[in-house]
């Protein structure tokens, strides 16, 4: 194409010389891309956990796909076509929750590819309860309006049982959270940039 559109052309925009279609391809269309995370089983999605990597060191995220499986196929799906790069911790409310995950904390604009993969999921409401470490669904007044954003307990937060979805905990890293607690704040947002520069997906069994 590039050779095509330098070829000499006349006052009347007519190529110069003669350009020959020598042959024409038919190629079947490439299937639809299968997304990642939608055919594993609830213990292949076990079998992955997720690393933060923030600018404050690395936490560790094992999974509950057996309480939550969509949540467990959406995080990971997330994280694994770079959504959650270059993101920020936006909230940090002490002893609650540290919260992650807005889109509006991302610089760079999603890929139109990234934009596909982020819809919002209906509630798996389970028994597991709020403590620290405990990974867990952000959303709005609607219940089935989560999608990207989510939130690690910085303590007991009976509050949010049976009202927020639980779906996976701290495995190593409770030092950063506990740093990331420290930030000072001014309300609930950091007053200096907490980075979560990407979301690392890894294959432990």
């Amino acid at each position: 194409m590039q050779k095509l559109s330098e070829s000499p052309v006349d006052a009347d925009g007519r190529a110069v010389d003669r350009l020959v279609i020598e042959r024409v391809t038919i190629r079947d269309t490439p299937p639809p891309e299968v997304p990642p995370f939608s055919t594993e089983s609830v213990e292949e999605l076990a079998a992955h956990r997720a690393v933060l990597e923030t600018s404050l060191g690395e936490i560790a995220l094992e999974f509950f796909p057996d309480r939550a499986p969509q949540h467990v196929r959406n995080f990971l799906r997330l994280a694994r076509v770079g959504v959650y790069d270059g993101m920020a911790f936006h909230r940090v409310a002490a002893g609650f929750v540290a919260q992650t995950g807005a889109l509006i904390s991302r610089p760079a604009a999603l890929t139109k590819r990234q934009q596909g993969y982020v819809t919002n999921l209906a509630t798996e409401i389970n028994d597991t309860k709020h403590v620290k470490g405990i990974l867990s669904m952000a959303r709005g007044d609607d219940p089935a309006s989560a999608s990207t954003s989510f939130f690690l307990c910085l303590g007991a937060a009976p509050a949010l049982d049976g009202k927020y979805t639980v779906f996976g905990r701290v495995v190593s890293g409770l030092d950063v959270l506990e740093a990331i607690e420290r930030v000072p704040v001014d309300g609930e947002a950091p007053r200096t940039r907490i980075e979560l520069a990407r979301v690392r997906v890894e294959r432990i069994k």
